[in-house]
């Protein structure tokens, strides 16, 4: 019994393997590759690499075990040992399908793959179609958001290491969920990358708010173009990922005839074909780039959908009230309808937070709906506000009925889940949970503990942040920001909970709802004293009372046959067939901060 050690070195003069504590020899080879059969070292043996006259034992780039940490020694791990039950799990298509983010080390009190496993069904009750969980590549401490990861092919120890996350994604297959794993492949953390001292695989060519970048097309890029190709095929096969999110694709700098992200959706289309399995990519971007989702036969770069911060801003901006920072340019409910209609706000119009024009448009025509996440809330747009604390807080601040959840958050549910793009929770969102979101690290070198701290605290004081602002580097920050899973039970939680069980159930019910042609989604908005919004998708007609003060609306369109009240967020909501508009139209009447659902 012997185990193959391999590694990328091209710099190096001389490479040794150290196994179980004994140094072995490993051999050359033009490409810059390092090889050594070791006899009886097999599935749990510690082993670290040593280049040239250094006297440290380096852990291995590939590393799929860390159990010591992202300082230590790897481990082998034998991906066959686990005994998978999903043989039968051809995987969920993205088209249709409600996503859930979620972030294991806040998910449950407990912050494992295991405890996570045991929450499953709620999300299954919930009518969630796939999870999708930030980053669990190995990173520094026990707890964090999981982009500054180091190892990126080792799963986080503290979450339960590669058994455990295996446990989860399988449980999740049982009970016909898919898993989508969110990647970070633009940079790695500072603590524990020890990549720079193997081979070429940064760049200062391309800096990112992070660092140099990765680097895809300076020299020896063609190693680390590979690395992180096998690193994607990895996740998806070995661990039976049914997606990846790619964390901020714009920070991947790319000037090759064929760019990364093409190259890893063909490799994925293929992998996908021989497994017989969906398989999806993600993107996140701000570039309101629609080439990302169009395919490689139009010129595209063939990613199955994109996330659409100009819908979140958009809706954010006109539930809130907030125009601070990026969301200057957004609160107007015409904005809205162009982010429902037309999928971005900014498509090659002036951006006043950037200074200058920004996007180009969708082709309408051509790109399917389902090419587009929407959210009202996610992991980034609650933990980087100063104290993460969710839309609900928000919006509760300016609400006197403590004993109902804001009625605009029933709004905003219901602009999302019935929108035409494919709709994203945010974990706790479904019952509005009273717990924020913060930024939290747990950085081991107390030099840069320290300087996250202050950076942080700099960060919000430039912006004119005068509050307290959350110490990442605490405990209590990250303590704070755990789901309290006894809300769900309490009255106005669980209200909450079951409005967005019955929009996602309507949304699964009738094909309307999953139309993907963005030409079916027409919207009509007014602003002149009262606020409201119709979003009319084939004969289902959402009606959102945006403002404060009553309103009555059609409840049809011209010529659509006699309406009927499918779902409504506030017991005063009517629908009286008698109380006809100015049009000869039947009315719905929403009292403030309410929606109702006709059909």
């Amino acid at each position: 019994m012997s185990e193959r050690f391999e590694v990328w070195a091209p710099s190096a003069g001389r490479v040794e393997v150290e196994a179980d504590g004994v140094r072995h020899s490993m051999d050359a080879s033009p490409s810059g590759w390092w090889r050594a059969d070791v006899t009886d070292a097999s599935h749990g043996t510690d082993y670290g690499f040593v280049l040239d006259d250094a006297d440290e034992v380096l852990p291995d780039p590939r590393s799929p075990w860390q159990p010591h940490g992202v300082h230590g020694l790897s481990r082998v791990y034998d991906h066959d040992r686990f005994a998978w039950t999903d043989q039968h799990w051809h995987g969920r298509p993205l088209p249709g399908s409600v996503l859930y983010e979620m972030h294991v080390g806040t998910f449950t009190p407990e912050g494992t793959f295991d405890a996570a496993t045991e929450r499953l069904d709620h999300l299954v009750a919930l009518g969630i179609d796939a999870v999708e969980i930030l980053p669990v590549a190995s990173f520094p401490g026990n707890h964090g958001w999981g982009y500054d990861g180091v190892h990126l092919w080792a799963p986080h120890e503290p979450y339960g290491g590669p058994d455990a996350l295996k446990r989860f994604v399988d449980a999740a297959h049982a009970r016909g969920l898919a898993v989508i794993l969110d990647v970070v492949y633009n940079h790695l953390g500072p603590d524990g990358n020890r990549l720079a001292g193997y081979g070429p695989y940064f760049t200062s060519t391309h800096p990112t708010p992070w660092g140099d970048a990765v680097n895809f097309d300076q020299e020896g890029s063609e190693e680390v173009r590979a690395f992180v190709v096998r690193n994607a095929l990895m996740w998806l096969r070995d661990y039976h990922f049914d997606g990846l999110r790619l964390d901020a694709v714009h920070a991947i700098t790319d000037l090759g005839a064929v760019h990364v992200l093409e190259e890893l959706a063909g490799a994925v289309a293929g992998l996908s074909a021989h497994l017989g399995r969906e398989l999806f990519l993600i993107a996140e971007s701000d570039l309101n780039d629609p080439r990302l989702v169009t395919s490689r036969e139009a010129g595209g770069y063939g990613l199955d959908a994109q996330w659409s911060d100009d819908f979140h801003h958009a809706l954010h901006a006109a539930l809130t009230g907030e125009r601070q920072g990026y969301y200057c340019d957004f609160g107007a409910l015409d904005t809205l309808k162009k982010a429902l209609t037309n999928v971005f706000v900014h498509d090659g119009t002036w951006s006043t937070y950037r200074g200058r024009r920004h996007g180009r448009p969708v082709d309408v025509l051509k790109t399917p709906a389902h090419r587009f996440v929407g959210f009202l809330q996610n992991h980034d747009q609650i933990g980087n506000r100063a104290t993460g604390d969710r839309i609900g807080a928000v919006l509760a601040a300016a609400d006197a009925d403590e004993d109902m959840p804001p009625g605009l958050l029933k709004v905003g549910a219901a602009l999302l889940l019935l929108a035409p793009f494919t709709p994203m929770l945010f974990m706790g969102e479904e019952w509005g949970a009273s717990t924020p979101w913060c930024y939290f690290t747990d950085h081991q070198d107390p030099e840069l503990g320290r300087a996250v701290s202050e950076g942080r605290r700099r960060e919000f004081a430039g912006h004119g942040w005068t509050g307290d602002v959350p110490d990442p580097q605490a405990v209590d920050t990250f303590r704070r920001s755990v789901l309290d899973w006894t809300e769900p039970d309490r009255p106005h939680h669980r209200d909450l909970l079951e409005w967005h069980r019955a929009l996602i159930a309507l949304r699964r019910s009738r094909p309307e709802l999953n139309d993907p042609r963005l030409t079916e989604t027409t919207v009509e908005t007014g602003e002149d004293g009262a606020r409201w919004l119709i979003m009319q998708r084939g004969p289902i007609r959402v009606v959102a009372n945006v403002g404060d003060v009553p309103v009555a609306l059609p409840a049809s369109a011209p010529g659509a046959p006699p309406p009927r009240l499918l779902l409504a967020s506030d017991p005063a909501i009517r629908l009286d067939k008698d109380m006809i508009g100015d049009s000869g139209i039947a009315e719905v009447e929403l009292p403030g901060a309410s929606a109702a659902v006709v059909g």
